[in-house]
């Protein structure tokens, strides 16, 4: 499985790379949302206030995108049913593919936090650096299984590009709170401390573990059906 997953991560990354995907379509789709939310609210406390919810809205959106793509490169050619007949452990499929997604995900986040710091005004709280370091690797992970696991039950049903967004969006909904409620602790928005925002790194953890063990054993039949 272990193998699997390095080889699978490797050639979804090594794609990326050769293609600039990420950084020609995804990244500007997501700077640009950025920059409307600042025009549609158009008041400096606001923006900082809802700073956080927009960062993670907008990387949710962003997370669309790249999981259409990566699925849409394996169904094209029939790679995923090949990988299933040459008996490619399911698992390793599973883990693979959301490494690979975690990867971009992280970059694109990075990115994403640096505009709101920018042009949002946010400033984060020293004591709150290990509290967003936290959220950004659980969110990311809760992320990268979700949008694994129903992007793989996606590729093959009909006019899955609208399918998806109605699987995905309510199951991260979760994600979507905790990570912003523990962005606004770590950043200090509307009065919270670091320590507010452990809790909500706890139910991250705790999303990103069911839905990684639940993707993994599942994964298979999921594709097979």
């Amino acid at each position: 499985m272990w193998a699997i997953t390095r080889l699978l991560a490797g050639k979804d990354l090594r794609v990326e790379m050769r293609s600039r995907v990420i950084i020609n379509q995804v990244v500007p789709f997501a700077a640009l949302m950025m920059v409307m939310f600042a025009f549609a609210l158009d008041s400096d406390t606001v923006l900082a206030r809802v700073a956080p919810g927009l960062v993670w809205l907008a990387a949710m959106f962003s997370l669309l995108v790249i999981v259409q793509r990566s699925f849409a490169l394996e169904a094209a050619d029939g790679a995923l049913d090949a990988l299933r007949v040459a008996g490619a452990n399911a698992g390793g499929i599973f883990l693979g593919k959301a490494l690979a997604l975690a990867a971009q995900l992280a970059v694109l986040e990075v990115i994403l936090l640096g505009a709101a710091l920018v042009l949002y005004n946010s400033h984060i709280v020293g004591s709150g650096i290990a509290l967003l370091v936290g959220t950004y690797f659980t969110a990311t992970a809760g992320l990268a299984f979700v949008g694994t696991l129903y992007g793989g039950l996606a590729v093959g049903a009909k006019g899955r590009e609208t399918l998806l967004p109605l699987l995905m969006l309510p199951v991260v909904a979760p994600v979507l709170i905790g990570a912003t409620r523990a962005t606004e602790a770590a950043l200090g928005t509307n009065g919270a401390t670091a320590t507010d925002g452990w809790p909500w790194v706890g139910l991250l953890t705790l999303f990103a573990v069911v839905f990684g063990v639940g993707g993994t054993l599942s994964f298979g039949s999921l594709i097979d059906e």
